[in-house]
């Protein structure tokens, strides 16, 4: 069963401003440590920045709320299997928003896909119910 789909596109300039301006404290603000981590020490820091700004709005309104209602940048997060492979982890409010919206007797999966092409950093996620067996 279907709960919700987000998607997001940004401009990779535009967080390269904002990383020349405001540096770590936009990293602490948004992004969790393990997703600075993923970043630094690669080449495209911002284009990587941005596909996880991508993702966290994505996600906000596949919650069906949008940055608001006590979801916080760091409660989304996105973080890497071995194989590369994206995924989405949810803590707090926005944990809380994901349990009240799966139904009874489901338990929910978030899907994320993420891609660039610069100048442009884009995020899709779908979140499903899925019966417990």
């Amino acid at each position: 069963m279907l709960l919700g789909v987000g998607s997001d596109i940004i401009n990779i300039e535009r967080i390269q401003r904002v990383l020349n301006k405001f540096g770590d404290r936009f990293c602490y603000r948004v992004l969790t440590e393990t997703e600075r981590q993923h970043a630094y020490g690669k080449r495209q820091v911002a284009g990587i920045f941005a596909k996880r700004w991508a993702a966290k709005e994505a996600c906000s309104k596949a919650l069906g709320t949008g940055l608001r209602m006590g979801i916080a940048w760091k409660s989304i997060s996105v973080n890497n299997l071995s194989t590369g492979q994206p995924m989405m982890h949810v803590t707090g409010w926005a944990l809380h928003r994901l349990k009240e919206m799966t139904p009874p007797g489901y338990q929910s999966k978030i899907y994320v896909s993420l891609t660039d092409d610069h100048p442009f950093a884009q995020a899709t996620v779908v979140i499903e119910a899925l019966p417990v067996i």
